[in-house]
């Protein structure tokens, strides 16, 4: 579901599944809250154009949830990267997502290198595999 609202690039949808005061890092930026959150996925989904995202659980335990995701998108130079990232987060009693901290690493790609090809906005489709089955 996570994947799914965030490759729906709909700050407002993906703000929902936090708590008001949801604290974030991401990268170097430090934020609290949805309309922070709205603010930086709107700037972020300006810059970052052809976004397309899969995310797989990694681990967890109790409240606690770590993933993995890989991205692939073009900034306005038409350049392609990739973002290879880890997410950790942390629930409140009610299922929202009350931190999530981001460590992202970005390397450009040629645009024949990309990988992430379904029509986005919008889910990815069930015959695109996984992290666990895709390459580096």
């Amino acid at each position: 579901m996570a994947e799914d609202a965030w490759n729906s690039r709909d700050p407002v949808k993906v703000s929902l599944a936090y708590t008001p005061d949801s604290v974030w890092r991401n990268r170097s930026a430090f934020f609290q809250g949805r309309d922070a959150i709205v603010e930086f996925l709107t700037l972020k989904w300006q810059r970052e154009l052809d976004y397309r995202l899969i995310k797989d659980l990694h681990a967890f335990a109790g409240n606690r949830i770590a993933v993995r995701f890989r991205y692939e998108w073009r900034d306005a130079d038409g350049r392609w990267w990739r973002s290879y990232g880890n997410e950790n987060w942390d629930f409140d009693g009610a299922g929202l997502m009350q931190r999530r901290e981001a460590s992202i690493n970005d390397i450009p790609i040629a645009g024949e290198e990309r990988r992430f090809h379904w029509a986005a906005p919008g889910p990815r489709p069930d015959t695109v595999p996984g992290l666990d089955n895709t390459p580096f």
